[in-house]
């Protein structure tokens, strides 16, 4: 069929795929238009479409990147998507509704996120609306017709074939289709020669070796009820394809182990299909299907015809084999695998003959010592073994001033204190962690109290905050609390440590709770030079040492979200080249730790651009290990610099830890950061204060 050479808004309209290649730029400030004028509490992400011709009518709307509503959808009620989702034409989303990442939704299709009582006692137009909510997991299509019910939870992966109802939640793989859907086999399952589609499909754009660094643009949806194919192809329309070396034979090797009944991995232990879980909500049992049902059903999940229980096809009784291993989760296990083997190698690096350095040439520091504490405890489990665990312990404890309770440089003075008893700058403000965190992990924690910290009255440290430069320096101001609020955390330890009763702890809380920006969640003021990079920056270190080190809840962690991740976009410091690990890590645990309130599932807030923003960052940092010499700080000339060392080492592993974690993938690490980097709080609350926070990290 042959179309105009210029689109008209109409044809966008019903083909939005085609917008961002195709649009003029006054279709595009049209297409701002319209994305301005949605009612409602909306947020749209980058490269969305919205038709014209849509009624879309939110009480609430987050369209996360790349995702797109087309001609005569019907919207209403709350709607949050990840990326890459798109509403075909016809469709109506109604009621309480969150889709994932790669969300496909066929034409005419019916998501009702509602529903009417009904009582006896009164006409159905009377009667109240209630709303449980539909909850739709990643890398899903939806075929055309389809009518999903209140209540229902699809899980990740599947596949719901054209015209089914579904009345019932729906595990993850499943292939399913008829009124009322059934499952009809796991999208996972070999079946004879076409062993190789095993492996799990990664989402639209997506490597299928690294997890989701993007390969091409979404592809454009195929006709309604069409089937999968076999081996996707990018769109015609695609000019930015990627060919992932490597991936088709990886995936072959699979298929030939899984066709010889034996594991990926070349062990000859047979493999079978996992057993159905019996606390299901649904009914998991496959029901036989012959004659001219069989063909309809066939057709209704796109012409394939259904592995029943494990047996193929054709007949053959042999179990199928179980799905290849998520080639996601290999590199991270591999990732750490090697970063374990390498740690002694790279402490060896950075060690002079009497004391540690960040890298080969600067000089000793304090810092360097903590890190290498750090380092060998989270890949190790040990101390490094240049020294004994007593000797690190008597080396970092003689270096803390027992009257001041500071940690100076190597070779420099003890700082002179301000008039309120406290410093303000230096080397030995971030001591007060390093030091206290590496002692911390060797045992007997930092032997005396911070004293400045002990003897601030509530009033000295209302004036001391009132005085931060939180609108021209927010992370040095950040940065500040977070040392004060680790001190007061060491001080608590000490019998002769506390506040001598000033109440220091729950004035420091009061006022960080009621100064928090209402808009952003934030503390200081962006600016036009460096956006919001201070401001960001800062929120990290002061919510590491306080909120987060106290087990205490953020406050207004929606718009801190929503803040970090704008922040995240801008090209100035998150740009190629640009990245570093303070600036990554200053939008990961921010984001971390307001998922613990906000919840991380297909549920939690903006968790779909959340996990999209991790997978990346995860797929860019992993391969920037160098073997034997570890991570360096970042490729510009930033703090470190490029040189791998300790420092950019210890920040990365627990950044990566983060992303994963984000993920939900954390545990195939096998490491868990214990020190300043922890995610659980050092303790719950402080006098005075609730103990009841949820769980925070520090």
């Amino acid at each position: 069929m042959d179309h105009p050479s210029q689109p008209s808004v109409r044809h966008f309209d019903h083909c939005p795929w085609l917008f961002a290649d195709g649009a003029t730029e006054e279709q595009r400030a049209a297409q701002r238009e319209v994305q301005r004028t949605v009612g409602g509490d909306t947020g749209i992400g980058e490269r969305c479409y919205v038709a014209e011709s849509a009624a879309v009518f939110p009480d609430r709307l987050r369209l996360g990147d790349d995702s797109y509503i087309a001609a005569h959808a019907y919207v209403t009620g709350e709607l949050d998507t990840g990326s890459h989702c798109t509403l075909n034409p016809f469709t109506t989303v109604r009621g309480n509704v969150v889709l994932g990442h790669g969300v496909r939704i066929g034409a005419h299709t019916s998501l009702l996120g509602f529903n009417h009582s009904m009582a006896p006692d009164r006409p159905v137009y009377r009667q109240p609306l209630t709303s449980r909510g539909i909850r739709v997991g990643d890398d899903v299509w939806i075929g055309s017709h389809v009518i999903v019910v209140d209540g229902v939870t699809i899980g990740d992966h599947c596949v719901i074939g054209a015209g089914a109802v579904v009345t019932r939640n729906l595990p993850a793989w499943s292939v399913a289709a008829g009124n009322p859907a059934r499952v009809l086999r796991d999208r996972r399952e070999v079946r004879g020669v076409r062993a190789a589609a095993a492996a799990p499909p990664a989402l639209p754009g997506m490597r299928p070796d690294d997890g989701r660094t993007p390969t091409t643009r979404p592809a454009r949806d195929p006709e309604p009820g069409a089937a999968p194919a076999d081996n996707p192809q990018p769109a015609a329309h695609d000019r930015r394809a990627v060919w992932v070396a490597g991936a088709a034979n990886a995936e072959a090797a699979n298929a030939e182990a899984a066709a010889a009944g034996t594991r990926p991995d070349d062990s000859c232990t047979p493999t079978t299909r996992p057993a159905p879980d019996p606390g299901e909500p649904h009914d998991r049992r496959v029901v036989p299907v012959a004659g001219a049902a069989d063909a309809e059903v066939a057709a209704a999940v796109g012409g394939e015809v259904a592995d029943l229980a494990g047996i193929r096809p054709g007949g053959d009784r042999t179990p199928t084999a179980r799905p290849a291993p998520d080639p996601r989760t290999a590199t991270l296990a591999a990732f750490a695998d090697t970063a374990r083997d390498q740690a002694a190698g790279l402490l060896d690096r950075c060690w002079d003959g009497e004391r540690y350095v960040d890298r080969p040439g600067a000089v000793p520091t304090v810092r360097a010592h903590c890190d290498a504490v750090e380092i060998a405890d989270l890949l190790l489990g040990a101390v490094p073994e240049h020294w004994s665990t007593e000797e690190h312990i008597r080396r970092l404890s003689g270096l803390q001033d027992p009257k001041s309770g500071l940690v100076p440089e190597f070779g420099e003075p003890l700082p002179l204190a301000d008039p309120d008893g406290f410093i303000g700058e230096g080397a030995a403000l971030y001591h007060v962690l390093c030091v206290g965190y590496a002692l911390d992990l060797l045992g007997p924690g930092i032997p005396h109290p911070v004293r400045g910290v002990r003897d601030m009255t509530a009033r000295q440290l209302i004036v001391r905050l009132e005085a931060l430069p939180w609108r021209t320096g927010a992370w040095g101001a950040g940065a500040w609390v977070d040392s004060l609020a680790t001190a007061a955390h060491w001080n608590l330890r000490h019998d002769d440590g506390g506040d001598n009763g000033h109440g220091t702890p729950e004035a420091l809380f009061g006022w960080l709770l009621t100064r928090a920006d209402p808009w952003t969640g934030l503390w200081g003021s962006p600016s036009a030079e460096e956006g919001r990079l201070q401001v960001v920056n800062g929120y990290y270190r002061l919510t590491r040492g306080s909120f987060a080190q106290f087990g205490l809840p953020v406050p207004y962690p929606e718009r801190v979200v929503d803040a970090v991740l704008d922040h995240a976009r801008d090209a100035r410091h998150f740009g190629p080249g640009r990245e570093n690990a303070c600036n990554v890590l200053d939008v990961a645990h921010p984001l971390w730790l307001c998922t613990q309130h906000l919840g991380r599932g297909a549920d939690g807030y903006r968790s779909g651009e959340i996990r999209d923003w991790a997978e990346r960052q995860l797929a860019t940092v992993v391969p920037r290990w160098q073997d034997g010499r570890g991570f360096g700080f970042g490729p510009a000339a930033a703090g470190p610099g490029p040189e791998p060392g300790l420092q950019g080492t210890e920040m990365w592993l627990a950044i990566v830890w983060y992303l994963a974690d984000l993920l939900g993938r954390s545990a195939e690490l096998g490491y868990r950061p214990r020190g300043i980097h922890r995610p659980e709080p050092a303790r719950q609350g402080i006098t005075g204060l609730s103990r009841a926070g949820g769980a925070s990290g520090s």
